[in-house]
């Protein structure tokens, strides 16, 4: 699974892309969380033009890989990474959290073919996610599942419910990778809710724990190559990110947790994402 400096490079190019159409989507709507999801580009990136076994003609192809959104609001990038793998038409982001869109401002699995499940509520996805490594371990399928996680979400009891129940079921076909971009929605996780040592309490739960850079699409890669090759336990990443990436102005602030930009700050963050990325062309205009 070693990326090449070209595969590498045309990731990360899609993966500015992808930030450019989350921010159109974000004014567009004039609602919706910024900061985790432009934090979250390249993961996603990884995932759906490098990692996934997927067919975005065949949404619900049974033979898929599945990835399960647990921190639902983060959705606007996987929309996004979705229309650009084919899913959907680009300028169908656009419509992000208008009324009758298929793309609501939590994902709902019976709207959108692709999505496996609706989620709102944290702390869901661990347990879904985990049901399913169950289910095909039972049917000897070779399907992978992944769960996306928040940190701020690893507040939530029912994570380590999950955790302690995925561990003693050794589901080495299940693999969570939590965005630990340290913000919340009130403040700097570390000040609302101390999650450290965060590695010590998934390994106490039989854990395999990596830490990596999740900003870094190879280091990624490489991250879920090893975890592949884990068969005796589940695996979590610890994917640490930089909330707001690709626009330095609001990067670690977490005042953008859940606040889209207006249309003048949408056309300088726009501006700023060009200039980092060499100023790639829109995908529409």
């Amino acid at each position: 699974m070693a990326l090449t400096d070209a595969e590498v490079k045309k990731l990360e190019t899609k993966a500015e892309r992808i930030r450019e159409t989350i921010i159109e989507m974000l004014v567009a709507a004039g609602s919706g969380h910024t900061a985790g999801p432009l934090g979250m580009a390249d993961i996603f990136t990884a995932f759906y033009f490098y990692i996934l076994r997927h067919d975005p003609k065949r949404p619900d192809w049974v033979e898929r890989d599945r990835l399960i959104l647990s921190n639902g609001h983060i959705v606007p990038v996987r929309y996004a990474a979705m229309a650009h793998a084919g899913y959907f038409p680009v300028k169908e982001c656009l419509t992000l959290r208008k009324f009758g869109s298929r793309l609501q401002g939590h994902p709902e699995r019976l709207r959108l073919p692709g999505l496996e499940t609706t989620s709102g509520p944290l702390g869901e996805g661990l347990s879904q996610a985990s049901a399913m490594a169950y289910a095909f371990r039972m049917d000897h399928a070779k399907q992978r599942v992944f769960c996306l996680m928040s940190d701020g979400e690893q507040d939530e009891g029912s994570v380590w419910e999950a955790a302690m129940w995925a561990g003693k079921q050794k589901l080495a076909n299940l693999t969570a990778v939590i965005d630990r971009n340290n913000i919340q929605i009130d403040g700097m996780t570390e000040d609302v809710m101390p999650l450290e040592n965060l590695r010590a309490k998934y390994e106490a739960f039989n854990w395999h724990v990596l830490e990596v850079n999740g900003n870094d699409i190879r280091a990624f890669v490489a991250a879920v190559a090893e975890a592949d090759a884990i068969y005796e336990k589940p695996v979590v990443i610890i994917a640490h990110t930089i909330p707001g990436k690709g626009v330095p102005e609001i990067e670690f602030d977490y005042h953008w947790h859940g606040k889209p930009p207006t249309k003048e700050e949408g056309k300088r963050f726009l501006k700023e994402i060009r200039t980092m990325n060499g100023k790639v062309p829109h995908e529409y205009a």
